[in-house]
């Protein structure tokens, strides 16, 4: 009979929208090992892989606060405006965001729209 360590199964955050896909090591508003570090929402978080310091800490993502789809931070997948929200959402209720998330949001999609990054 072999003898194995068994190691707990991976937990994976997958963003709903762009498919990015990642091991979390925890989920809540307070990392483990970080402090007195909190965060403003419910986060998917991974230890900070470049960094040897135990207390650094990666946010990965979370749910839309609307919807409930998970999502990374990514710009183009997500923003945080108080809460959580998916550009979906974001999209949807465009006119219940301030003016200045609202020229934002104009401004990105024209820079997208002429190929300028």
């Amino acid at each position: 009979m072999e003898h194995t360590t068994s190691e707990p199964p991976q937990k994976i955050f997958t963003c709903q929208l762009c498919d990015l896909s990642s091991p979390f090591t925890y989920y809540g508003q307070k990392p483990p090992n970080t402090r007195a570090i909190v965060l403003l929402e419910e986060c998917f978080v991974t230890r900070d892989p470049f960094s040897p310091d135990k207390e650094k800490f990666l946010v990965l993502g979370s749910s839309c606060s609307l919807c409930g789809v998970r999502v990374c931070v990514g710009p183009d997948c997500s923003l945080f405006y108080t809460k959580r929200f998916c550009l979906q959402c974001v999209n949807k209720h465009l006119d219940q965001f301030p003016h200045q998330v609202q020229a934002e949001l104009a401004k990105k999609k024209q820079s997208s729209k002429a190929g300028v990054s």
